[in-house]
């Protein structure tokens, strides 16, 4: 597949990039995947989400767009020294260190613009770091890898068996083996999106998946919503996990009311709700439900407040362990 390396005359612009990492247990590692990224030149911290049962953790930040890319590959290699994936076990599906790198454009900058920038990464993690990168979203160079779960089925395991062997599961550049400690890579260029979960009480995760598949868009149910269910071993319950991709279609609490009526029907309690990353101003209802049930919110997790805090000079306070 031939990539394209358009150069686009987008100045100051401010590009996001929210690279989930498989792991979630150790806080010193996720600190100094951080720190990596704030090696560069303009790259911010914007949030750090860390989630010991999904071994998972999620860091945004935002760069300028013609830094962003250099930011995403020192903390693809960084997590490439510090993650080994022949040990790792965790709730969420996973494809390598770095599962997933998208770019998201914020100011100044078009979607076309990200996904260059997209495939730019995905060039220089495959040639420097030897890691196999599959391209998804809008990044996407074949129809069949759009949607991120149909990239990532079977997660690293299956992965390993097959892409050497199945050409449907060739990278779309990099090596025909993925990397002995960091796996593989998902790298794509999307609009800005919710991670919203709510929690449930009780240990039964065939409740919660249940329930992700009644609301998932995949399935007939809420427009724009991805939805999967996990348990939280250490928690003692469940959790209903989405990705609302068009969240000014289908919101939080859409989203929140859709899985609180599925648990009412089977006889189970909502918990509580969680954030993870950033959220715009726009998309909160202070007023509604689930707002009530938020984990561990602040005005830290709106995006606007955010962006004005790295832009004063400003930096977050991050745990160093979990």
């Amino acid at each position: 597949m031939q990539i394209n390396h358009r150069q686009s005359a987008i100045g100051n612009a401010l590009v996001e990039c929210v690279p989930n990492f498989s792991e979630g247990r150790n806080g010193n590692t996720v600190a100094a995947l951080s720190r990596a990224i704030e090696t560069v030149e303009t790259a911010c911290v914007l949030d750090r989400h860390i989630d010991a049962d999904h071994n998972r953790s999620v860091i945004t930040f935002v760069a300028a767009a013609e830094k962003i890319v250099d930011a995403a590959v020192a903390v693809v290699a960084r997590a490439a020294e510090l993650i080994d994936m022949r040990a790792h076990k965790g709730e969420h599906p996973r494809l390598g260190a770095t599962d997933v790198l998208p770019f998201i454009p914020i100011s100044g900058v078009t979607m076309e613009d990200c996904v260059c920038l997209a495939h730019q990464a995905g060039e220089r993690i495959a040639n420097e770091l030897s890691i196999p990168v599959f391209f998804y979203e809008q990044a996407a160079l074949r129809p069949d890898r759009v949607n991120l779960e149909d990239v990532r089925r079977g997660a690293l395991e299956l992965l390993r068996e097959q892409i050497a062997v199945e050409p449907a599961r060739a990278p779309d550049v990099g090596p025909l083996v993925v990397h002995e400690t960091a796996g593989a890579i998902a790298i794509g260029a999307r609009p800005f999106l919710i991670a919203f979960n709510v929690n449930l009480r009780t240990r039964d995760v065939a409740v919660a998946r249940l329930i992700a598949r009644t609301i998932r868009a995949r399935h007939g149910g809420l427009p724009f919503v991805k939805a999967l269910g996990f348990t939280l071993s250490t928690r003692g319950l469940v959790q209903v996990s989405m990705n609302l991709v068009n969240y000014e279609t289908t919101g939080m609490t859409a989203a929140f009311n859709a899985v609180r009526d599925e648990a009412v029907r089977l006889g189970v309690e909502i918990d509580s709700t969680e954030i993870v990353g950033l959220v715009p101003e726009k998309a909160l209802d202070r007023s509604a439900e689930y707002f009530q049930k938020l984990e561990n919110f602040s005005e830290n997790k709106i995006l606007e407040h955010r962006l004005l805090t790295c832009k004063s000079g400003g930096m977050p306070t991050f745990p160093t362990s979990s």
